[in-house]
């Protein structure tokens, strides 16, 4: 019987979802932007799906713009701030900055370091020993110049949730001031909740967040399709462009054909999610403290990193320092046990680096790389997780022999 603990990395696809995507595969061909009674189907869903996306989020219609992943939604927020800003004719010579923390995802972190090479000045906020940013660090660094910040709502790595609400006011006194609206509608304040939404409510209006990225593999939908949501001030202010040109689609901001299929699945994935919400995250927080209290029954030198209790922190995400266990060793034992778990985000997993996020947090590259995310979903149980310690238990065993 083979654990899966890699939930953060990936979630399988609901069966309620696969079924909603089924028609769209073969039954119902149709492009949404044809003018006929198929194309007028796809549409249709389309229409249906923006419209229950935006219903979840507190935002309208028009706000809500799909796109292939939630890496593309990142570079659209970051790369469309960053060509609408010097596209306008109102900036002059100015160097547009861009604020980040210090342990984004790399959607965010690479983008940034691409537009630095373009002239962007990137600024890289640090967190404390929790993984938690500071809303007055990034008071410190907002000017005349800045037109975007880019905070995650949770971290992807070891479940920090960053304080949204108060660095959105952070940013609205900035732009209160005189001189801050000189490039309207900057600074712009940008969030990735592909950690979030399963566990938190994303109401864009009580975080006060300009744009938004959501991603479908994360809660139980198809992979390859995204969304990102924009403000209406942000749209009438231009202060994002497209950064895929073509036939207009999305409100003219991310040309291409719409993925009916994954879209449909998109939306049931996310009803699902939301109505599920409260119950899975406390159930969840009760397998993570659960799995906690055993490993330490075992292993007791064993640390977490990121905020520790039930506070501040993702009920599904839980990432432990192994003292003795070289994280691209002990993953492997774990996977020739039957047990999947990762060293961090998955699109950086193959790399043998330290985790940059436990060295963003304070630690030493000997922690960062001797640190392991476990992360649980739906079809987690305490049975799992009584099986998964008996096989930790069994390589322990096995190391100190």
């Amino acid at each position: 019987m083979r654990l899966y603990f890699d939930y953060a990395a990936s979630t399988p696809v609901d069966p309620r979802v696969e079924k909603a995507m089924r028609p769209y595969f073969s039954e119902k061909p149709g492009n949404a932007g044809s003018l006929h009674y198929f194309g007028q189907e796809a549409l249709a869903v389309v229409d249906r799906s923006r419209d229950s996306i935006a219903a979840a989020i507190g935002a309208d219609f028009t706000e809500i713009i799909f796109t292939g992943s939630a890496t593309e939604a990142d570079n659209l927020a970051l790369r469309g701030a960053f060509a609408s800003f010097r596209r306008s004719k109102r900036n002059g010579n100015e160097k547009p900055r861009i604020i980040i923390s210090s342990i984004e995802h790399e959607a965010v972190l690479e983008t940034a370091k691409d537009l630095e090479k373009d002239g962007a000045e990137i600024v890289y906020i640090p967190v404390d020993k929790r993984g938690i940013v500071d809303p007055e660090k990034i008071e410190s660094f907002l000017n005349e110049r800045t037109i975007l910040v880019s905070i995650m709502y949770v971290n992807n790595e070891v479940g920090a949730i960053e304080p949204l609400a108060e660095i959105s006011r952070v940013i609205k006194n900035f732009s209160d001031k005189p001189y801050a609206g000189s490039f309207f509608p900057y600074p712009l304040f940008h969030t990735d909740a592909a950690q979030a939404f399963q566990f938190l409510d994303c109401d864009v209006k009580k975080l006060g967040v300009d744009l938004m990225t959501f991603s479908s593999h994360k809660i139980y939908g198809p992979k390859g399709i995204g969304a990102l949501y924009i403000g209406k001030n942000v749209i009438a202010g231009r202060g994002i462009s497209p950064i895929i040109t073509g036939g207009g689609q999305e409100f003219g901001l991310r040309s291409g054909t719409e993925n009916i299929p994954l879209i449909a699945g998109f939306a049931r994935a996310l009803d699902i999610t939301v109505s599920l919400r409260k119950k899975e995250s406390e159930r969840l927080m009760g397998i993570k403290d659960y799995f906690w209290s055993r490993l330490k029954e075992i292993y007791p030198k064993a640390r977490m990193n990121g905020p520790e209790g039930r506070e501040g922190n993702s009920p599904a995400i839980i990432n432990v320092y192994f003292p003795d266990w070289p994280a691209e060793e002990l993953i492997s034992r774990l996977d020739m046990e039957g047990i999947a778990a990762s060293s961090g985000s998955a699109c950086r997993t193959r790399t043998a680096e330290p985790s940059y996020v436990i060295e963003a947090m304070g630690y030493d590259s000997e922690r960062a790389r001797k640190s392991i995310r476990f992360s649980f979903g739906r079809p987690t149980t305490k049975k799992e997780i009584d099986l998964a310690i008996r096989r930790i238990r069994i390589i322990l065993e096995d190391r100190r022999k």
